[in-house]
């Protein structure tokens, strides 16, 4: 497959489950332990080898446009202070001049429409789509793993991540159909998008992470409303495996959906516990409020 240079977050959201903090803050940059959630997503592209980012925005997101800039004042006082590692972590997370790039959905008509909004920045190239809503905990990410599944895959594959979910459940995703294994992938036969237990072809959904050709965007701009009056990736993905190859990548790590608040919650636990500078501390703290010793 062609190598993947460019990848889209959709960040044009309104976070209602979490007002109100998300009533004049994004919800992806409310914070997983010090990082906020939008840049735990950043660092996973980056970690695979993205070289720009596009943000697909909305109104009162500029704060996410701030994020990935630079801050003068800010380090300046640092500086005057001698507070060299918190200078070096600022670095760390600006991306490079030229290699970000924001548009703006005017009207939140769905994921799929979000996508579309970003044509131009992308052009006639395959992209990386990684919805910031989804936190994968993995030392190497869940898109450099699917990277390495499309080396054996053609040149105009698709490919989406999924994981196992109980069959209580699969009436909450995108769920798809397992055909012929392919290396490390294996091709999806349907793709249905929020089915009955009884009717779903698997207990696989689709986890946020997504490896697209370019050839998407001509579906979206004529694909009618679907579920919730919205503009539906699902649908113009089904379109689009009628002439190009689907596969799916199951994933090695956990998934957080810090979409609900249960999932954001136990993503900042779990973040947590990795981290060697506060982990024996915080577990001391958890088994206190947990009444254990």
């Amino acid at each position: 497959m062609t190598r993947i240079r460019k990848a889209i977050f959709p960040v044009a959201g309104l976070g209602t489950r979490f007002l109100p903090a998300t009533k004049a803050m994004p919800k992806e940059m409310l914070p997983v332990v010090d990082r906020p959630l939008i840049q735990h997503v950043v660092d996973e592209a980056q970690q695979a080898g993205i070289e720009h980012l596009i943000f697909v925005t909305g109104r009162n997101k500029g704060v996410i446009e701030d994020h990935f800039d630079r801050q003068f004042e800010l380090e300046l006082t640092l500086m005057e202070r001698g507070k060299k590692a918190e200078l070096a972590l600022l670095s760390e997370v600006l991306p490079e001049a030229g290699t970000v790039s924001f548009t703006r959905q005017q009207s939140p008509l769905g994921l799929g429409h979000a996508i579309w909004c970003a044509r131009e920045l992308v052009g006639n190239e395959p992209f990386a789509l990684l919805l910031p809503d989804v936190l994968v905990q993995n030392p190497r990410g869940c898109l450099a793993q699917m990277m390495d599944a499309c080396s054996n895959l053609e040149d105009n594959a698709n490919i989406i991540a999924v994981e196992e979910v109980p069959q209580s459940r699969v009436h909450m995703y995108g769920v798809v159909g397992v055909g012929a294994a392919k290396g490390k992938a294996f091709a999806i036969t349907k793709m249905v998008e929020k089915p009955k237990a009884a009717e779903a072809p698997s207990n696989l959904t689709i986890t946020g992470r997504y490896i697209l050709q370019s050839e998407i965007f001509a579906l979206l701009e004529k694909q009618a409303a679907g579920t919730g009056g919205e503009i539906q990736l699902t649908d113009a993905m089904v379109m689009l495996s009628r002439t190009q190859p689907f596969y799916g990548f199951k994933f090695e790590g956990r998934s957080f959906d810090c979409g609900s608040k249960i999932g954001f919650l136990t993503a900042n636990v779990a973040y947590a516990l990795q981290r060697a500078d506060i982990a024996p501390e915080f577990r001391s703290e958890l088994r206190g409020l947990l009444g254990e010793k």
